[in-house]
C-alpha cells in the first residue's frame, strides 16, 4: 500500500486518509524495508513460503510501478489484485500456518478469498474515478461505471457467498454459515442503501461513504472469522 501510493502520488483522498501526506522518499524506503522484513521472516518458515511472498512482492511492484503499472488495465489490475491479494494470500497463510507445511490447499477457501476481495475491491476505487483517470488508470470500477460498480460488486458477493455456502454445508457445519451470514446483514444493507443513494445522486459515490462502508465490511467479517477461529477451540 506504501508503494502504490509512492507511485501513484496522491493528492486526493486515499486509502484511509481524507488528505494525504505528500508522498516522501522515507515512505518508499521504508516499504522497502518491511518487505526485506517479510522476506526473511517467511525464511524462517520455509524457503517455499519466502519464495511465493516473493512473488507476492513482484506482483504488487509491477501493479504500481510506473514502468509496468498493471493497475492502468481495468481487467488486468483487477484480476492481479483477486488473484495474488485474494487466492494467493489464502494459499500462503494456510501453508505457513499449517503444522504438517503440507502443498495441498483447499481451492474453495483460495476461490472465496479472491471472490470476497473481488466483490468489495471496486467500491474502494469509487469515489476515484477522475482522479485516476487523470493519472492515466482506467480502474475496473471507472469501466464499469457508478452504477455497474454495484451492480458487478453485488453478483462476485453473492458468488461469494454461494462458494461459501457449498463449504460449510458440504463439511456439516451449517451452524458456522449462520454466524458468517449474520456478520454479513450490516454490510448487505449499508450496500443497498449507499446504491440508492448513487442512483439519485452520483456525488454520493465519495470518500466518506466509501470509508463507512470499508470500516463496516472490515469489522463484520474479522468479528466473523475471529468467532469461527475461537469455536475451533472448543470443538
Amino acid at each position: 500500500n506504501g508503494y502504490n501510493s509512492y507511485m501513484d502520488r496522491d493528492t486526493g483522498s486515499i486509502g484511509g486518509l481524507e488528505k494525504p501526506p505528500p508522498p516522501s522518499r522515507q515512505l518508499f524506503l521504508l516499504t522497502i524495508v518491511l518487505d526485506m522484513a517479510a522476506l526473511l521472516l517467511s525464511c524462517s518458515i520455509s524457503l517455499l513460503l519466502a519464495a511465493v511472498a516473493l512473488l507476492y512482492i513482484g506482483a504488487s511492484k509491477a501493479y504500481s510501478y510506473r514502468g509496468i503499472r498493471l493497475k492502468r488495465y481495468p481487467v488486468i489490475g483487477y484480476l492481479t489484485v483477486i488473484i495474488f491479494q485474494g487466492a494467493l494470500t489464502f494459499a500462503l497463510v494456510y501453508y505457513g500456518s499449517s503444522v504438517q507445511q503440507l502443498l495441498w490447499v483447499p481451492w474453495q477457501g483460495m476461490v472465496i478469498c479472491a471472490l470476497l476481495i473481488g466483490g468489495f475491491y471496486p467500491l474502494t476505487q469509487i469515489y476515484q474515478h477522475r482522479q485516476d483517470a487523470e493519472d492515466g488508470v482506467i480502474t475496473i470500477s471507472y469501466a464499469l461505471g457508478y452504477r455497474g460498480t454495484f451492480i458487478f460488486c453485488a453478483i462476485v458477493y453473492a458468488l461469494a457467498f454461494a462458494f461459501m455456502a457449498q463449504f460449510f454445508i458440504s463439511t456439516n457445519q451449517v451452524s458456522k454459515l449462520w454466524v458468517v451470514s449474520s456478520f454479513f446483514v450490516p454490510v448487505v444493507v449499508y450496500f443497498i442503501r449507499w446504491f440508492v443513494l448513487v442512483i439519485k445522486n452520483e456525488a454520493e459515490a465519495n470518500f466518506k461513504n466509501t470509508m463507512k462502508m470499508t470500516w463496516l465490511a472490515a469489522t463484520c467479517t474479522n468479528i466473523a472469522f475471529i468467532i469461527l477461529l475461537t469455536w475451533r477451540l472448543f470443538e
